[in-house]
């Protein structure tokens, strides 16, 4: 039996961009955020597409992004988002695709500012808007964008094509 203890609340928080020898670190957050939305086992992605997406990151000419967590020397939380055009804005939008922490991080603010990490790359590139979507049933994570950001009513409809 093992047990973990909580990091400690003094610990500090570093919000970064992704080096390419983090994906030790990032791939296990990746899993984690897949399994969370029933995407492991048999429903799991192929592993192209989290090849591709890792490797998105660090091409100057995607517009994939992705910001990391980390305390004291390991990665605790994710975010990925994309910048895209618009019918109704001459500035991109920025659509925040992915967050995930640890479960043992969650409540402590790690969250919060991987968001607040986008809204500043948001704020560098001269966009105004992020937005995202989560399920109906992730009340932790609704919890904390009802208080960062504004529910804009819009159902999310879907099809694979």
């Amino acid at each position: 039996m093992t047990t973990s203890s909580s990091p400690s609340p003094s610990s500090s928080l570093l919000v970064r961009a992704p080096v390419p020898e983090d994906y030790a670190g990032w791939k296990p957050l990746w899993d984690g955020y897949n399994a969370f939305y029933e995407r492991e086992g048999p429903t799991a992605l192929p592993e192209e597409i989290t090849r591709v997406t890792w490797q998105r990151f660090f091409d100057a000419y995607e517009p994939v992004h992705a910001l990391v967590a980390e305390r004291d020397g390991r990665l605790v939380g994710l975010t990925h988002y994309l910048f895209h055009r618009s019918t109704t804005r001459i500035e991109p939008n920025c659509y925040l695709q992915d967050l995930f922490t640890l479960p043992s991080e969650r409540g402590r603010g790690v969250g919060r500012q991987l968001i607040e990490g986008v809204y500043a790359h948001v704020k560098r590139v001269g966009a105004h808007r992020v937005y995202w979507q989560t399920h109906v049933t992730n009340t932790a994570g609704r919890m904390l964008y009802d208080k960062m950001a504004s529910h804009d009513g819009f159902i999310v409809y879907g099809t694979l094509v």
